[in-house]
């Protein structure tokens, strides 16, 4: 990654905005946001299925979900945020797993680049199906866009949902119900 570009380029939109990049409160400003960049943007450079590795001597072979994953990720269309929750589904082939970790770990990895929802979805879940070679795969991202919030039509409190399903969830729509039945289920509260 080239930071020295992205704190040329971050002083010119300083400038091009009307500001003095010289200006004490934001004279740091270009360096800051390069080294967030750096932080944020790694996703391009990570290979996000060499983070799956199923777990060795374990067996399981009925559906598993990891519910309520948070992610950020930047829209390539306006360079602005979106964020939000993401539900994964797999049923094991043969009782493979993966830890529950490395599912988190795969979402990061895809959505730390400029990304579209729909895209983040679809590759997450193609991931997990590549890696895994389970049953089934279902990949559900609820998401609130900064493009669609702050620009254009305003829409503050407006979610986005995309799905990608693979396998016995695209096959078996009892499958698929029997997910989406589990994810209205209240979650555990730890804050009482």
């Amino acid at each position: 990654m080239d930071t020295e570009k992205i704190e040329k380029g971050t002083r010119l939109i300083l400038e091009g905005i009307g500001e003095d990049p010289d200006r004490l409160g934001i004279a740091d400003t270009p360096r800051r946001y390069a080294e967030f960049c750096r932080e944020f943007f790694s996703g391009p450079n990570e290979g996000a299925s060499s983070v799956i590795r199923p777990v060795a001597g374990e067996k399981h072979n009925e559906m598993v979900i990891l519910k309520d994953l948070s992610f950020f990720s930047f829209c390539e269309h306006h360079l602005l945020p979106f964020f939000g929750r993401a539900h994964i589904a797999y049923i094991p082939r043969g009782g493979r797993i993966v830890g529950l970790g490395n599912l988190g770990r795969v979402l990061e990895a895809l959505a730390h680049r400029l990304q579209v929802q729909e895209r983040l979805t679809t590759q997450l879940a193609d991931t997990i199906t590549e890696s895994l070679n389970p049953l089934g795969t279902m990949v559900v991202i609820e998401g609130r866009h900064l493009c669609l919030a702050m620009r254009g039509v305003k829409q503050l409190h407006s979610r986005t949902i995309t799905s990608a399903v693979r396998g016995i969830f695209k096959t078996n729509p009892t499958t698929r119900s029997e997910f989406m039945s589990l994810l209205s289920l209240p979650g555990v509260r730890y804050d009482d």
